[in-house]
């Protein structure tokens, strides 16, 4: 008879949240992954084990879109309290945006940077999204070899300046690069021309910014066009190069038929979308609350409803924090000037409940909405043993209160600044503890420092012509 085996810890739990669903499980751990999942009530001799009756039991969420600011604007948000806020919120991987560092993630060099800088600071694991900017398309193929996770472009001014804007010759010329290495292309899609064009046609008082402080100017300086030209030049450049590219944050539903149109001819394109789009709308947000600021901006309870709606049916991919912070005078919020403030939202603790709460109260069921935030996310970020519980994975888990209700405080946040729009807002769903590989989080990071690891083939040689529509030709 063999001998029984003994596993480092055993979870049991009656709502385990499983690649096929949710039911009761003991979910065992060895070292620092995953072996086994069995029945409920089985016997399982183990040094550590933990019975969380009805509490929930998920896999760690897989958050692809965070700004992190370390080095150079560690001042902003930095790897220590970053990932602190990822771990109480159930995140156990993030992937960092290229920009708001200094240096940008433009260069293996500034790769090596970055790693260096997030060296033992980090609770939870870390990877990294390379940037595309005006000159540095001979640099792509050494980041993807260095491994970062694919390359991050705007369309529109990116708000720093070491971090500027595509135009469409090259825009498409990063999808042709990105293509031959089978990479990601992530693009704010967001159009600089229709920006201006707005811009110039707004009343001479509100360029000037005398109603700095109302919402709805702001709202207005960032229009759908804005939006849905950026997409339409985006789906453009999937289809003419082969690029597998990924819409950023979409806030404008109107972009949603033609992101239908192109998934129906089978171009590559995957759409994400974030929680302040799905449960804020402009018509809550007072004037002045620049913490609610972000770009592109939250729009209509109609807009809102339609983003569910895409959501629901899988047009759109998945969810993600976009946690962008900055310190408070940044925010302006002593005039409220939204013209002048940071936009970016600070939310990454907050993700999982927001998201819940909203879900919850629109019938959909908790499996649904994690997978949105780990299984989704990882096989965008290609980590296959990430966001989900099965066997060989490594062992990231949730244990999550999906009923207990509480007030966001800032001061209660990990995040660096207590700054966010969540802030008296009451939630539903609390984490109650994260494990990192079969480890708690505590004191202690033990965080990764991850890299690619492979990726899609190159796509097949591109068309030579170029097929930009009128609206999306290079910007003089």
């Amino acid at each position: 008879m063999a001998p029984r085996r003994t596993f480092d810890l055993v979870l049991r739990s009656r709502r385990v949240l499983l690649p096929d669903g949710e039911r009761p499980a003991a979910v065992c751990v060895s070292g620092m992954a995953v072996a086994a999942v069995l029945p409920h009530d089985a016997p399982a001799a183990a040094a550590r084990e933990r019975d969380l009756g009805d509490l929930a039991l998920l896999p760690g969420l897989v958050d692809t879109h965070v700004h992190v600011n370390e080095p150079g604007r560690t001042e902003w948000e930095g790897f220590a309290s970053a990932t602190r806020a990822a771990a109480l919120g159930g995140v156990t991987t993030l992937i960092d945006m290229p920009l708001n560092s200094i240096p940008p993630t433009t260069t293996p060099e500034a790769l090596a940077e970055k790693r260096a800088a997030a060296k033992e600071q980090c609770m939870v694991d870390v990877g990294f999204w390379g940037g595309a900017v005006p000159g540095n398309l001979p640099e792509l193929a050494a980041l993807h070899e260095a491994g970062a996770f694919g390359f991050k472009c705007f369309l529109a001014d990116s708000g720093v300046p070491e971090f500027p804007a595509l135009d469409f010759a090259g825009f498409e010329a990063a999808g042709r690069a990105a293509a031959r290495l089978g990479a990601r292309l992530l693009v704010h899609a967001e159009s600089q021309n229709v920006l201006d064009e707005y811009a110039e046609a707004r009343p001479a008082a509100e360029r000037t910014g005398d109603p700095a402080a109302d919402y709805a100017s702001f709202l207005a300086s960032r229009p759908d066009a804005a939006e849905t030209a950026a997409v339409s030049e985006a789906l453009t450049v999937a289809e003419s190069t082969g690029a597998r590219v990924h819409i950023l944050h979409l806030s404008s539903a109107q972009c949603l038929p033609l992101i239908e149109a192109a998934k129906a001819r089978g171009i590559a394109v995957t759409v994400e979308t974030c929680p302040h789009y799905l449960i804020f709308a402009d018509r809550e947000i007072p004037d002045g609350a620049t913490e609610y600021k972000c770009c592109p901006p939250i729009r209509s309870v109609a807009n809102r409803e339609a983003l569910w709606a895409a959501l629901d049916s899988g047009l759109i991919d998945f969810v993600v924090s976009d946690h962008s912070p900055c310190p408070a005078e940044l925010k302006n919020r002593g005039d409220g000037d939204f013209a002048a403030a940071w936009g970016g939202i600070a939310s990454l603790q907050t993700t999982l409940p927001a998201l819940w709460t909203e879900a919850r109260a629109r019938g959909w069921a908790l499996d649904r909405v994690v997978r949105l935030l780990s299984r989704r996310t990882a096989d965008f970020a290609g980590l296959p043993h990430k966001g989900r519980i099965a066997v060989g994975c490594d062992a990231d888990l949730v244990v999550f209160d999906p009923d207990a209700e509480f007030t966001v405080d800032t001061a209660r946040l990990a995040h660096r600044h207590p700054i966010t729009p969540y802030h008296g807002r009451t939630l539903t769903g609390l984490v109650q503890a994260t494990y990192l590989r079969g480890r708690r989080v505590g004191e202690k990071p033990h965080g990764k420092v991850l890299r690619r690891i492979g990726g899609a083939p190159p796509a097949a040689p591109p068309p030579a012509q170029s097929l930009a529509p009128a609206a999306a030709r290079p910007r003089t």
